[in-house]
């Protein structure tokens, strides 16, 4: 398999792990919150936050991969584990009060 074949193959299993973390953020604020609050899970599922783990498409290609093979209660329990304690620290961290005003 070429290079762009394997990148290619990564951005399918990524397409695919993108709406799993999506739906996964959107029934954690959901429950958890108790509100739709689009902005909270656009921070959850961002490149940008999805950075700090690994290269966004490689995680999000993880997570189809997860998903394809185990189901959505493994996809789930991934993203459990490995995304969200940081997620949580971020959010906790965002809403610290700024102290060098």
């Amino acid at each position: 398999m070429t290079r762009h074949a394997d990148r290619a193959q990564v951005l399918k299993e990524a397409w695919i792990g993108d709406a799993v973390l999506s739906l996964h953020a959107r029934l954690k604020i959901l429950r958890e919150d108790g509100v739709i609050d689009g902005q909270k899970a656009d921070r959850m599922t961002s490149n940008q936050f999805l950075s700090v783990y690994s290269d966004p498409s490689e995680t999000e290609a993880e997570i189809g991969r997860i998903y394809q093979r185990d189901g959505l209660p493994a996809a789930f329990e991934w993203i459990e584990r490995r995304l969200v304690p940081v997620f949580e620290r971020q959010e906790a961290n965002r809403r610290k009060p700024n102290r060098h005003k």
